[in-house]
């Protein structure tokens, strides 16, 4: 019976912290393309093409110029993060606000130079404020 007992509380542990890690997926925001992969408990995350950096806590890619890789991360509490991303030549950062509402999650560029998609032979930047949804 102790046993049985002590196995369900360690299994309600288990399903109570899963479901605290808001932080950590793959994301999508179909309207521009875009893909964020994240981890933002440990640096877990090996990024295409810089596996020679080791893991990270993710990176942004898909419709944008590059690959942005997540050089830091701040969870502020249960539905907030700030992240810095920096493109994959190391020459351009941006601070990012990460805002979990429900099942989707509010991307808001906040500091630093604009990330940039191609459109057509031109670089313009992708709007400050994105939608992502929880790939599942």
């Amino acid at each position: 019976m102790k046993r049985n007992l002590m196995f369900l509380v360690l299994c309600v542990f288990s399903i109570a912290t899963m479901a605290q890690q808001a932080f950590k997926g793959s994301l999508s925001c179909k309207e521009e393309n875009l893909h964020l992969t994240i981890d933002l408990y440990e640096e877990s995350i090996n990024v295409p093409g810089m596996e020679m950096f080791g893991p990270m806590h993710g990176y942004l890619n898909g419709n944008v110029y590059g690959i942005w890789s997540i050089t830091s991360a701040k969870i502020v509490n249960a539905t907030t993060a700030l992240i810095r991303l920096s493109n994959d030549q190391g020459s351009e950062t941006q601070e990012v606000k990460l805002t979990k509402n429900d099942d989707q999650y509010i991307f808001e560029q906040v500091d630093g130079v604009c990330i940039k998609k191609v459109e057509g032979r031109k670089l313009v930047k992708i709007p400050k404020k994105l939608i992502f949804k929880l790939n599942k």
